[in-house]
């Protein structure tokens, strides 16, 4: 496709993004924890993907940024090396890191006449990511020591009064290694919810929990969604307990 073009297509998705606003589209929630690879479908695909443009934001009704344009990867973009377009026109991404988390738009644009017009409603994907991280920067820690973890669910619902509905049931919580939610009032350890999306976990290691997966859960109406770990290891010569 010439520059031209492709300037006119662009032009024409961004007015089309003002128009259109949020009525009848077909949206999608998708959690998926830091590390890993996710599918993004795109529900309203035509045959071959060459119609397919995938469109990216952080947050609603702003300009976004094009990923996928008429079924080709666009190169100039953060996160290129990490995307493809699969079979099925759906959005693949490698590697996912917290910064992906937002909206993802599929849309369908076909040339009539020497123009390109858009078919159909976008189908839109709701990318949350879920993260831990630890306060120390070490990968070992002796025992003894305290460590604290923060388990947090990076996502665009609430940031805009549109979504602050669709944020109603989301629970982020702690659990074992039986998979059992760790109540707070277990003395061996200090749990806080300093927000909505975010949890926290303080505790002194023990000689056991040497190579240990510490896990946290999100679930979105009352069902789990996702989880993700961090595993301690023990250094140094351990004691007797």
């Amino acid at each position: 496709m010439s520059d031209k073009c492709h300037l006119c297509l662009l032009g024409l998705i961004f007015l089309s993004s003002l128009l259109t606003g949020t009525s009848g589209l077909d949206e999608t929630d998708v959690f998926i924890s830091s590390g890993e690879n996710v599918h993004l479908p795109c529900n309203n695909a035509l045959p071959d993907c060459k119609s397919t443009v995938w469109i990216y934001r952080r947050i609603r009704n702003v300009s976004g940024v094009e990923l996928i344009s008429l079924g080709i990867k666009k190169k100039d973009t953060k996160s290129h090396e990490r995307l493809s377009l699969g079979s099925d026109c759906s959005l693949n991404i490698k590697n996912v890191k917290k910064e992906d988390y937002g909206y993802y738009s599929c849309q369908q644009w076909t040339e009539v006449n020497g123009q390109y017009q858009k078919q159909a409603n976008d189908a839109r994907v709701y990318l949350h990511v879920l993260h831990v991280s630890s306060s120390s920067s070490q990968t070992e820690i002796s025992p003894g020591s305290s460590v604290s973890l923060s388990c947090q669910l990076y996502s665009s619902y609430g940031v805009s009064y549109e979504d602050s509905g669709r944020s109603e049931g989301i629970d982020l919580f702690w659990v074992n290694q039986a998979g059992v939610k760790l109540p707070i009032s277990v003395s061996r350890y200090q749990i806080s919810a300093p927000g909505h999306c975010i949890i926290s976990l303080t505790t002194t290691l023990l000689n056991e929990d040497d190579n240990r997966e510490w896990r946290c859960n999100v679930t979105h109406r009352d069902q789990l969604q996702t989880s993700a770990t961090y595993t301690v290891k023990i250094s140094g010569e351990k004691t007797i307990s």
